[in-house]
């Protein structure tokens, strides 16, 4: 098999430097490595950012509705390929070709909400606020904007960002997970077959040494991170401290409290479909149901069911319904907690490294569905995100119990309540502290129009992702008071009026 070569792009097309340093990139359903990618040293990260710097010059000053043509050129061309943007991703992520085709729809939500910037920048305005004064306002782009992306997701995610961050006139540098690069390149294709101006968009692949450079880049006005909570602490407080606006978006342990009352069919499917999804690696992937007794039991008989009917195997495969891992490393990591729990004293209820495997190499990186059941806090399976397919059951003895658990934890980032009594699911989400809540809903991403983000160490920083957040992290405010004294006047033009 020929290893393909991926470099940087930069300011329209790829990088024709060359790389001291490269990464290996594999398909998780062969464990084989299909291609190599150039790791950026600050000298490259450099020559991003000044060709995004020397980019927003232009770009700031263009009009929005030529801003606007670019985006809806864009959007365009990914719903058209949206094929090969989601095959590209299987082949480094590893999830279902279906699951794929969900990421791209769910970003395809924020180009097209970006799409109608014009309404949502505008600004405010208030006649005769004084005599003869005026007063408005308006908001202006920032510069060049980093946006470091994780492997899980690698087009939705920087999808959350990049359309709103472009939209509003700023210039952006990428830097995707070394795990699954390509999906970033193919985006800029698509920017410049849009005709997005060469150096409005940027992709640098790399390691912590591109993080890092980004985050000191005295020309990047402000850094969008997705990932784990201890990057995300120190994506924050590293790009604060070099003055910054920051918005990272940390990890989760997401519960699903199930109330005696619910339709337990639907509270399984949702368990499993939410768990065990793209193989568990989501930020909101349910981890741990809460089951308030007597149902505990019958909703472990039931997910079992469901577990011993999923089909696991390549993603690229019509049939499968759950795919690998993304790399060896992270499957040994969310194995070594099958024997962790059973260690701390939890119910190992379905052991997923004897899942069957349909149409699998054995070197893929594979685990199936595992199932826990009497797991408690302390226990490392409930305390840690494991970001695999390890789902655990926690038994309590009341709403309110259940409450509390969630509560308690330290992660904020999304919750689901399964119940057929309206009182409990509105008291539900009204009292429970955490960010996005699903009333019989396991997995509630917001839509487009509102915004995403968790609470307490879900999320650093005050601004959420997309959404009317979005637009003011993307953006400046700027009061003008103005007084005219003399009329002004223009020619005379018959022609029909025209946006340019």
């Amino acid at each position: 098999m020929t290893t393909e070569h991926l470099t940087h792009w930069i300011a329209g097309r790829p990088w024709t430097g060359t790389s001291e340093r490269r990464g290996d990139v594999y398909d998780p359903a062969t464990g084989k490595v299909t291609r190599q990618v150039d790791f950026a040293d600050h000298t490259v990260v450099d020559q991003a950012v000044s060709a995004a710097l020397e980019a927003f010059q232009d770009w700031r000053h263009t009009s929005v509705a030529k801003r606007t043509a670019v985006l809806f050129a864009f959007r365009e061309l990914l719903n058209a390929r949206r094929d090969e943007l989601a095959a590209l991703i299987v082949s480094e992520h590893g999830k279902v070709h279906s699951d794929a085709l969900g990421e791209v729809a769910r970003g395809l939500e924020v180009v097209e909400y970006a799409c109608g910037i014009a309404q949502l920048s505008r600004g405010a305005f208030t006649e005769q606020a004084s005599t003869g004064i005026d007063v408005y306002s308006i908001r202006q782009p920032l510069g060049p904007v980093a946006i470091i992306s994780p492997f899980n997701f690698p087009a939705m995610v920087p999808m959350w960002f990049f359309p709103i961050a472009i939209a509003v006139g700023n210039t952006v540098v990428v830097k995707p997970s070394e795990k699954d690069p390509s999906a970033a390149n193919f985006l800029a294709e698509l920017w410049k077959e849009a005709g997005l101006p060469d150096g409005v968009f940027n992709v640098v692949h790399g390691d912590k040494p591109a993080v890092d450079r980004l985050l000191e880049h005295p020309d990047i006005k402000s850094v969008s991170f997705v990932g784990s909570t201890p990057i995300a602490r120190y994506v924050y407080e590293t790009g604060t401290r070099y003055g910054k606006r920051v918005q990272a978006l940390g990890g989760a342990k997401n519960h699903m409290l199930v109330l005696p009352d619910a339709d337990l069919d639907l509270a399984a499917d949702a368990a499993v479909n939410a768990g065990f999804g793209a193989a568990g690696e989501r930020c909101m992937a349910v981890s741990v149901l809460v089951a308030v007794d007597p149902v505990g039991d019958d909703l472990v008989d039931r997910i079992k069911q469901r577990i011993a009917g999923l089909t696991v195997g390549p993603g690229c495969a019509a049939g499968s319904e759950m795919g690998p891992l993304v790399t060896g490393v992270h499957r040994d990591k969310v194995t070594a907690y099958l024997d962790a729990g059973v260690t701390d004293g939890a119910t190992l209820a379905v052991d997923g490294r004897s899942h069957p495997l349909t149409g699998a190499e054995a070197d893929g990186f594979w685990l199936g569905p595992t199932l826990f059941d009497h797991v408690k806090p302390g226990m490392s399976v409930y305390d840690d995100e494991i970001f695999g397919p390890v789902l655990s059951i926690v038994r309590v003895g009341s709403y309110d119990e259940g409450l509390a658990l969630i509560n308690a934890n330290p992660y904020g980032n999304g919750t689901a309540l399964f119940t057929n009594d309206g009182g409990a699911a509105r008291r539900f989400q009204h009292e429970v502290e955490v960010g996005m809540v699903g009333i019989n809903v396991p997995i509630p991403v917001p839509v487009a129009y509102y915004s995403f983000g968790g609470w307490k160490s879900s999320l650093f920083g005050d601004a959420h992702a997309y959404g009317e957040d979005g637009v003011k992290f993307f953006t400046r405010g700027k009061a003008v008071t103005q007084r005219w004294l003399d009329p002004s006047h223009g020619g005379i033009n018959l022609g029909f009026p025209t946006n340019s």
